[in-house]
């Protein structure tokens, strides 16, 4: 049997599936595994970040928590691409909109991801780079949104290293670009799953709007995004 690659998640390498699904909550991880996967088992539970393999029409699909922030999932996608040998990462994850029209539980498929972080200096670019999805599960996502009868919204959201802003503005500068929502994730699995050469692909729903004042609760964010998820599933 072999060891853990990775200080940060006790599965080994055969544990893990080709395909990730990647939740920023470890308790949305579970709830996937437990309503949607076949035969689950959890693979992971270090630092109480939880992971699960299952199946889903017979196709083997991993479930894994991301944490919070571009640091966390920066870790946990590195590893993932370059340790386990994961081909495609897809998240799954909350955002909030800014766009009046998006109303709480609408999904965005993530074509770009702009940032306020600095994650990409990591990679001693010369200028400024544009994370953005893999092609291929862009069009695959899409198409079983159309499938399903699942309305989405494909666009450019921004992730942020800032949850509580000093400048009650910031946003507004965004929302003017056309930009459709503000998470704190993607960025960083764009741009480690271009420089694995890998797949990545952002599914997001919708969990508060910032210019409404709509939100849902800590539990609805759990346990109620299920287009979201079925359209994850579909690209295994």
């Amino acid at each position: 049997m072999s060891n853990p690659p990775t200080v940060h998640n006790e599965a080994r390498k055969e544990d893990v599936a080709k395909t990730v699904l990647m939740p920023g909550d470890p308790l949305r991880a579970k709830y996937i595994a437990d309503k949607f996967l076949e035969d689950a088992s959890c693979i992971n539970s270090i630092r109480g970040m939880h992971g699960y393999t299952g199946f889903v029409n017979g196709k083997r699909v991993t479930v894994q928590g991301s944490g919070m922030g571009v640091p966390s999932i920066g870790i946990y996608s590195y590893e993932l691409y370059n340790f386990y040998e994961v081909e495609s990462i897809i998240r799954v994850g909350s955002t909030g909109a800014l766009a009046p029209r998006l109303g709480m539980r609408a999904v965005i498929i993530a074509i770009g991801a702009c940032t306020d972080s600095n994650y990409q200096q990591n990679f001693k670019l010369p200028g400024i780079y544009a994370p953005t999805a893999s092609f291929s599960l862009l069009i695959k996502a899409y198409q079983a949104a159309l499938d399903m009868n699942i309305p989405v919204e494909v666009g450019n959201i921004l992730t942020s290293d800032v949850f509580y802003s000093d400048d009650e503005k910031d946003l507004s500068s965004w929302s003017k670009m056309g930009v459709l929502a503000v998470e704190m994730e993607t960025a960083a699995l764009y741009m480690n799953a271009a420089r694995a050469g890998k797949n990545a692909l952002s599914l997001l729903t919708v969990s508060d709007n910032i210019v409404t004042g709509e939100k849902l609760t800590s539990e609805e964010r759990e346990r109620s995004f299920v287009n979201m998820i079925h359209m994850a599933l579909s690209l295994a």
